[in-house]
């Protein structure tokens, strides 16, 4: 069994297996706008190139939340 820690059903076993590839995955950086980030920590993000640090969420870079907040900064900016 892939993940012995997780019990209990099958669909139980692929949300988490889905969550572990999000949060070992590589994000682009804003700042170069590389492939190169990573989490170092429970919502702290770092580029791997510029070293530029990113807070997001705990698995995943940006959170739905925070992509709405960033569509409406980005319309007032307009």
């Amino acid at each position: 069994m892939a993940n012995s820690s997780i019990r209990y059903g099958a669909s139980t076993r692929k949300r988490a297996a889905g969550v572990k590839q999000k949060k070992q995955a590589f994000y682009r950086c804003e700042a170069c706008g590389k492939m190169t980030v990573k989490r170092i920590g429970t919502s702290i993000w770092r580029c791997r190139h510029c070293n530029a640090t990113y807070a997001g969420g705990a698995y995943t870079m940006t959170t739905p939340e925070g992509e709405v907040a960033r569509r409406l900064i980005a319309g007032i900016k307009k």
